[in-house]
């Protein structure tokens, strides 16, 4: 095979032992992490309460099986974003790993939120609501744990799976378990309009990657004509440099867009983990300041008083919260879903103005009053959505100016669960990523890698990923840089591997029902053990 010799010489990086110095540097880099999250975890715990030692147990746990799927995610997204400067011998592999690492970490802490709660999003409304209770952990617990073992599974096959298709697979798996589990009783189960939402942009993700990468590939032969980016490395000799910096800035760019998107899947259920276990600290952003409580208050009025327009004078009064939980469940609107709205809204302020900081709330009221605000939030998106019912544009500035605050108010994401989330991610690629990278970078073409290859598939890879962080958006690295490999061998008409093809792509169509099944599964196991 064409690409025999020039893999010889990176098998020969590939099974170097790193230097022991890059390995001290390492070892104090995840020592002071973790004793940053540790210091801050404990902080926020030492104001807690709690007569009962069982929920910080339960909360140790919860967090090492969350941080546990990261570490198993670093093992296969991760590994994809360093296989081409690994296999253009552009950086030496345990460098790549550490710059990847970097980049991914910095990605991790300077990400928006938005697709760690749009995932969210995607679980029973139930269950969300009730995450502290016996079937909410089942929950947490199930679809984690079943998405661990099938990426383990994928990973020791040395088949780039997808972590983001397995997610959601798993999230699928509860909510059909929790309906089932609860037939006739009006639970809720899957988000099919949402979850569909999700599974297109999986879906298509791939052939966004295969297509996208093959087309730069030819556009960049037809305008850039030397030679040297369209021939595989020869020996262990590093490419020019200018192809090396390339190479380079776009292993970087997917690292850090690697960390901004998929480093949010785990930091939406940890949150969740949290909110759980020990509400009084996670349940509400304490950051809020007074002023910004007085805003809030203030920005509630307005609200109110532009509901008030889209009542409709028959509704009667009844339990604002089932009303609105009814809603957010069927996607039938209601005039009692409005009424209900403008019934929570107005308690909301009221308890705000009384309390003037959020930390002020007592505790045995704290979970209601985010479930309060997580449920005009769910509201208020799906009424956008679905415009149902008709809203004045200018009466929505108000609302989403309203929703903004009480978003600000429930979705935010503490600095050390970044910081723990990066850790795991960077300390698998440290572990687990030399299975996935041998895949990408020569069980996928018949040719070795050249530069102009790996520097179309990092391209398109980094672009569509971070075009899903800003989008709110899940996407899958692994499906868009592995077909995007694909995409340019074929564009080079250097020829494919069918059979790794094939394997791939069986992977991709078992992860989502076999993730739905083990989920389910240990959906029904735990809340039988509980």
């Amino acid at each position: 095979m064409a690409a025999a010799a020039p893999a010889r010489a990176v098998h020969a990086k590939l099974n170097k032992r790193p230097g022991k110095i890059g390995m001290l540097i390492f070892a104090i880099a995840l020592v002071v992490g973790f004793t940053y999250v540790g210091s801050q975890l404990v902080g926020d715990l030492s104001a807690v309460h709690n007569a009962s030692i069982y929920p910080f147990v339960l909360l140790g746990v919860a967090l090492f099986v969350a941080l546990g799927f990261e570490f198993v995610n670093g093992f296969h997204d991760t590994a994809n974003a360093v296989a081409t400067v690994i296999y253009t011998h552009s950086l030496e592999p345990h460098v790549a790993v550490v710059w990847s690492g970097i980049w991914n970490f910095i990605g991790v802490l300077t990400s928006s939120g938005l697709v760690a709660f749009s995932i969210i999003t995607l679980l029973p409304v139930e269950l969300i609501l009730q995450v502290g209770s016996g079937a909410g952990f089942s929950m947490v617990f199930a679809l984690l744990t079943a998405a661990i073992i099938w990426n383990l599974g994928t990973w020791y096959l040395g088949l780039p799976s997808s972590s983001t298709h397995t997610m959601v697979g798993s999230i699928i798996g509860v909510g059909i378990a929790n309906q089932l589990m609860h037939v006739g009783s009006g639970t809720s189960g899957v988000d099919w309009a949402q979850a569909a939402g999700v599974g297109r942009i999986l879906l298509v993700s791939p052939i966004v990657g295969f297509v996208c990468a093959g087309l730069l590939l030819i556009v960049m032969r037809t305008f850039i004509k030397n030679r040297e980016l369209y021939e595989a490395p020869v020996g262990e000799a590093p490419p020019p440099f200018w192809i090396r910096c390339l190479l380079i800035l776009t292993c970087t760019g997917v690292s850090f867009s690697h960390g901004s998107n998929d480093g949010q899947k785990g930091m939406g259920l940890i949150m969740l983990i949290l909110i759980g276990t020990v509400p009084t600290a996670y349940a509400l952003n304490h950051a809020i300041t007074s002023s910004q409580t007085a805003d809030y208050v203030a920005v509630s009025r307005q609200t109110s008083d532009v509901i008030q327009k889209y009542v409709s004078t028959p509704a009667a009064a009844g339990d604002a919260r089932a009303a609105i939980t009814d809603y957010i469940r069927t996607r039938e609107f209601t005039p009692a879903a409005m009424l209900g709205i403008e019934q929570i809204v107005n308690d909301l302020a009221n308890e705000a103005e009384t309390y003037r900081l959020l930390k002020a709330v007592p505790p045995k009221d704290i979970p209601n009053f985010r479930n309060n605000m997580y449920l005009v939030s769910e509201a208020l998106r799906l009424m956008k959505k679905y415009n149902n019912p008709p809203i004045a544009a200018a009466d929505w500035v108000v609302l989403d100016n309203y929703k903004k605050h009480i978003d600000n108010i429930t979705k935010f994401i503490p600095p050390w669960v970044k910081v723990a989330v990066a850790l795991a991610l960077g300390l698998g690629t440290m572990i687990g990523w030399k299975r996935i990278v041998v895949t990408v970078g020569e069980k996928i073409g018949k040719t070795h890698l050249t530069y102009a290859q790996g520097a179309a598939a990092e391209i398109t890879a980094m672009v569509t990923i971070w075009a899903g962080d800003n989008l709110g958006m899940p996407v899958s690295t692994t499906h868009v840089l592995s077909s995007g490999v694909a995409g340019t061998m074929a564009a080079n008409h250097s020829g494919i591997q069918w059979s790794t093809v094939r394997n791939l792509a069986m992977a991709w169509v078992l992860t989502l029902p076999a993730s739905i099944v083990l989920a389910a599964s240990l959906f029904w196991l735990f809340n039988l053990i509980g």
